[in-house]
């Protein structure tokens, strides 16, 4: 039977274990895997542009043997030139999977809903989980563990957010996170994790300060103040972010040997400053890098 991933929520924690284990075999022991998906096709619906998520499928498709095509958002209109769920059944009669890339969270779910091949949410507005899952496996693997770790998230209540309390709360990750007046995370979103987070002895608590989120953390997470089609708010997102900046003197309340991410693109003196992101506790390159690794993992969870 045919398996999408859309959200980190539909994963059990030994789902996201297998992810992991077998994340580290193909990203250190390649070799051992052949090419398991010679003869498979993956489709990659964008109407975002894309660095990470576009690259990183194509050549972990092709490193698996596989093929892929982008079809971007003037050749695929979701909704607009046919119905979803029309392209939904079509491609799945020519592919073997598809990326989709969307505003609309409703679009990923019409997808999977209507296809009869595994669709794999390549980010919409409400989730990013490949990210999200790429960005655990970060910690894991320069923390060791993940149980316990403390994760103070600065910024804008996001898609990236969404997934990281999904992830987060499933694996026993501590999560703090501070975002000015009006930009907190998703309600609902935040309750189920509060309860996913309770069951695993973790804790996710919510501040408007960024020195009290970040104090005792083993990791400090931010992301643009104005994600892709939020550009018209630029300018009083940067106003209203103001004091949210990750920077050196906010990095030294954190542990010393405390990590930096970010998903990438950066806007450089905005949400980070380059002393940080270009410094010794900057993993946002090897966090970018294993997008790859952990996005390959997937593809042969649910293609082969």
């Amino acid at each position: 039977m045919k398996k999408s991933f859309v959200t980190i929520k539909d994963l059990a924690i030994e789902e996201i274990d297998y992810i992991f284990d077998l994340t580290s075999k193909m990203k250190h022991k390649e070799e051992d895997f052949g090419l398991p998906l010679a003869g498979k096709t993956l489709g990659l619906i964008f109407q975002k542009p894309s660095n990470r998520t576009r690259v990183s499928f194509e050549v972990g498709m092709t490193q698996l043997g596989g093929h892929s095509i982008y079809l971007g958002p003037e050749t695929i209109k979701l909704g607009v030139r046919e119905k979803t769920s029309d392209i939904a059944k079509t491609l799945s009669r020519y592919l073997s999977g598809i990326v989709a890339r969307t505003f609309s969270h409703d679009d990923i779910l019409e997808l999977a809903e209507s296809s009869t091949i595994p669709i794999i949410n390549g980010l919409s507005d409400l989730l990013h989980p490949c990210q999200g899952l790429a960005d655990l496996y970060t910690i894991k693997e320069k923390s060791q563990v993940l149980n316990g770790v403390k994760l103070a998230y600065i910024g804008d209540g996001n898609n990236v957010l969404h997934s990281l309390l999904y992830g987060c709360s499933k694996m026993g990750v501590d999560v703090s996170i501070a975002t000015p007046k009006g930009y907190a995370p998703n309600k609902d979103i935040l309750k189920q994790t509060i309860n996913y987070a309770s069951a695993q002895g973790g804790k996710i608590k919510l501040y408007d300060n960024p020195r009290l989120a970040v104090k005792d953390a083993d990791v400090i997470y931010t992301d643009v103040w104005a994600s892709m089609g939020q550009e018209s708010e630029a300018k009083k997102r940067k106003k209203d972010f103001k004091g949210y900046q990750v920077n050196s003197k906010l990095l030294s309340l954190a542990k010393p040997d405390c990590i930096v991410m970010h998903c990438l693109p950066a806007h450089r003196g905005e949400e980070i400053t380059d002393e940080v992101i270009d410094g010794a506790n900057s993993v946002v390159f090897d966090q970018a890098e294993n997008r790859l690794h952990v996005q390959k993992a997937i593809l042969l969870m649910l293609l082969k």
